[in-house]
C-alpha cells in the first residue's frame, strides 16, 4: 500500500483528509513535513507495521479521539504544545483571546497578567512568549492539568508561573493588570457535549445555562484587579449578550466582545473602574 492508498482509504471511511494527513505524518515520524510533504511521497509504500498502527488511529480518530490526543501534539499561536486527555484540545477560536489581551498588555512597561483554568498552558504560554516582560501566572484546580502545562513551559523554556486554585478563590498573587480565561461554558445538558467525551467535562460544562463559571469569576475579578485592568473572557457562540450582561452588572465599564475569524462573537471583556 502506498501512501495515497493509505490516505483514500482512511477518507473512504468517513475521516477528514487533514486529519488523516496528520496521523500518517504522526507515524511516519515526520510531524514536522506537512502535507506538501506527503503529496511528493505519494508513491512511497507504507510498511505494514505502520499500516496498523495508521488504520488503529483512524479508528480512535472516528470514535471522536481529537487527532491532539492521537498525536500528543497541538499548535497554539505559534508554539507546539504537548497535550493529552487530561487537558481541552486547544481551539484556534481561542487565539481570539490571545489577540486581544495582548492589544492591552503589550503597551505595558511589566504587565501582570493571570491566566484561569489554564489547562495545558496554551494562552498563559502564548501570551509571555508574545509579551516576555509580562509576569504571567496560570491557574488550574487540575493538578493533572498543571502537570502538562509545567512541562509545556519548561520545554518551550517560557518563565510562567503555576499556582493550583478553583479560578481567583485564595489566591495570594496579584493584583493584575490583566485577567484572561477560556473557562467551560456549555449547558449540563447540552446535546453537543456527547461528541466530546474524550476532553475532560469540568473544562467543558458549566451549569445549567452554561454561564456559571463566568460569574464566578466576573464575581472575584475585582477584588484582583488594578483600577483599570481589565477582564477578558472566551465564550460560546450565542453567549455574549449574557456575559456582557453579566459584566456590566457586576460594575466592569467599556464592556464589549471580539469576533472570531468566523465573524461570530467569541471573547466579551470589560474594565474595572478607577
Amino acid at each position: 500500500m502506498t501512501l495515497a492508498q493509505a490516505l483514500a482509504q482512511a477518507q473512504a471511511q468517513g475521516l477528514a483528509r487533514i486529519d488523516a494527513q496528520l496521523l500518517l505524518l504522526h507515524v511516519l515520524a515526520r510531524p514536522d513535513a506537512g502535507r506538501a510533504w506527503l503529496l511528493a511521497h505519494d508513491t512511497d509504500p507504507l510498511e505494514p507495521d505502520a499500516q496498523a498502527r495508521f488504520a488503529a488511529l483512524c479508528q480512535r480518530r472516528l470514535a471522536g479521539e481529537p487527532v491532539a490526543y492521537l498525536t500528543g501534539h497541538k499548535e497554539f499561536y505559534g508554539l507546539p504544545l504537548q497535550v493529552d486527555a487530561r487537558v481541552l484540545d486547544p481551539r484556534p477560536d481561542t487565539e481570539t483571546l490571545v489577540d486581544w489581551a495582548l492589544m492591552l498588555a503589550l503597551p505595558q512597561p511589566a504587565p501582570r497578567i493571570v491566566d484561569l483554568g489554564t489547562g495545558s498552558g496554551a494562552i498563559a504560554l502564548a501570551l509571555q512568549h508574545q509579551c516576555p516582560q509580562a509576569q504571567v501566572l496560570a491557574v488550574d484546580a487540575s493538578e493533572g492539568a498543571l502537570t502538562v502545562a509545567l512541562a509545556n513551559a519548561e520545554r518551550l523554556g517560557l518563565p510562567v508561573q503555576f499556582a493550583q486554585g478553583n479560578w481567583l478563590a485564595g489566591l495570594t498573587h496579584g493584583p493584575f493588570d490583566l485577567i484572561v480565561s477560556n473557562p467551560p461554558y456549555i449547558a449540563a445538558d447540552d446535546p453537543h457535549l456527547a461528541a466530546l467525551t474524550h476532553e475532560p467535562l469540568q473544562a467543558l460544562a458549566s451549569g445549567a445555562d452554561g454561564l456559571q463559571d463566568i460569574r464566578t469569576i466576573a464575581e472575584q475579578a475585582p477584588a484582583h484587579l488594578v483600577p483599570g485592568g481589565w477582564l477578558l473572557l472566551e465564550h460560546g457562540h450565542d453567549q455574549s449578550a449574557a456575559v456582557q450582561q453579566i459584566l456590566a452588572e457586576r460594575g466592569f465599564a467599556d464592556v464589549q466582545s471580539r469576533d472570531d475569524l468566523s465573524g461570530i462573537a467569541r471573547c466579551t471583556g470589560g474594565r474595572w473602574p478607577g
